[in-house]
Formats: C-alpha cells, structure tokens, sequence
C-alpha cells in the first residue's frame, strides 16, 4: 500500500521517467505520397533521431521504441526483407552517435529470430554502450508482450523446480523481475501514433500503470515539437496511483 508521503513523493517528480512508443503509420504515410510504404519507414528513421535527441535534452530516464513486433512477421516478405536491412543499417549508422551522447542501447524481445549478422551487430551496439547513463533507448525488436509474461513465467517454473525458490515466494514483484527492462521504472507515459486506439501486445507488464495518449500523427511527421507537446500533457494530467482526486489535489494545494 502507498502511503501518504509515497503519494506524495510519486506526484512531485511530474516528469515521466520512462516514455514508450508505438510508432504507427509509416507506410500509410508513404501511400498517401504516393511511394511505396518502405519509404516510410525510411522517413522515420529521422523522427526516431528527433524524439531520441528530445528525450535525451529533457532528463527522461528510458525510452522505449516498438520497432518490429513477434507479429510483423506476417507483413508482406518484401517489407520484412526491407526492414530487416533498415535495421542492420541503423544499427551500423547510429550506435556510434548514441555513444558519443552517452546513450545506452538496450534491445528487448527475441533477437534468436534475426539473422546471424544482426544479431553479432546487436551484440556490438549493446557492449559499446553498456556503461553509458544518460538515457537508456530500449528498442522492442521481434518483442510481445505476452511472450514477455510467459518468458518470465517459464523463468519461475524453472527456479521452482530446481528448488531456487518455492512456490510461496511468487508475487508480482517476484514476476517483475523476470519481466524486460527490470531494471528500469515502470512506463509513465506510452505514445501511439497513427491514429489506431490500442496497445498491440505492447509492454503488457509495463504499461500497468502508464498514461496513455493517442495521436492520429502518422510517425513520420512525429518530430520533436509533438513529443514535447506529449510530455506537456502528461505532465498537466492528474495521476492518482491508487490514490483519490482529493488526496491529489491537496498534496497539489500544499505545494503552491
């Protein structure tokens, strides 16, 4: 249970710690100019740069991009191939930028998938920046949510089994600790764009307790202006964790 002053200590730090977004709507960008939806994809390299730099410049703590889910596997083979080399490009082109900003480059979901290149170029972009503390940019690659629960459902079993722990000691904390990105706060703020209102098997953990906000921007045109305009209005939101409005409103009052 929260107490009165963990209340109050999680509504003073207003400003999201963790921000997560889904990034929609590249290839109907691409099909509204007429190009063919790879383009888009393309175009939002340079959206991912802005929000990245934004996010650095505003002291947020992790950032966590859905970059390719368990189910887009089922994309036209074209479009996977093309998304594929994207990666492997990126990968190549910004980790050396990433760690010049002391940015640390995490990738969450089931890299076994990806070809043996990609998965040696994770590696490298993962050691080079494993020490770097200014943000940490999570990028969910192959990732789904309830495969993440069922990973670390599996985890406990094993544990159980082998006698590491018994079945009493289970809880959501226990559970948490098997769940990606552990090691960082929970999702304050999760960011869809291109217009559709649902969480697609995205960070189904950590989304618990997550505010969540829906823009019909399609990613591409998603630059630095919009994610700041986001984190305004998570910040003006009224966050009660678990709390009353009144208990809020008061800890608010107290502080002016």
């Amino acid at each position: 249970m929260v107490n009165s002053s963990e209340l109050e200590a999680l509504v003073n730090d207003s400003k999201p710690k963790h921000v997560a977004i889904i990034m929609d709507g590249n290839g109907r960008w691409a099909e509204q100019r007429g190009k063919i939806r790879v383009k888009g994809h393309h175009e939002g390299v340079k959206s991912v740069r802005q929000v990245v730099s934004s996010a650095l410049a505003m002291g947020i703590e992790s950032l966590t991009l859905f970059a390719f889910s368990s189910e887009n596997w089922r994309r036209p083979e074209a479009e996977v191939s093309v998304l594929m080399k994207l990666f492997m490009t990126v990968l190549t082109r910004e980790v050396k930028k990433l760690h010049k900003n002391q940015i640390r480059l995490k990738i969450i979901g089931d890299v076994s998938a990806f070809s043996p290149a990609i998965q040696a170029k994770i590696t490298e972009a993962e050691t080079l920046t494993r020490h770097n503390t200014k943000l940490t940019l999570n990028i969910a690659a192959n990732y789904g949510g309830q495969s993440d629960i069922t990973h670390a459902a599996k985890q406990i079993a094993i544990a159980v089994k082998t006698g590491a722990m018994s079945v009493d000691e289970i809880d959501d904390k226990m559970l948490g600790q098997h769940i990606a990105m552990a090691d960082q706060s929970a999702v304050d703020l999760m960011i869809r764009t291109g217009g559709d209102h649902r969480i697609s098997n995205f960070l189904l953990w950590q989304l618990a307790y997550a505010e969540l906000l829906f823009t019909d921007t399609l990613w591409p045109d998603f630059d630095s202006a919009a994610f700041e305009d986001a984190i305004f209005n998570f910040v003006n939101r009224e966050r009660r964790f678990g709390g009353t409005g009144a208990q809020i409103r008061a800890i608010l009052t107290k502080q002016q």
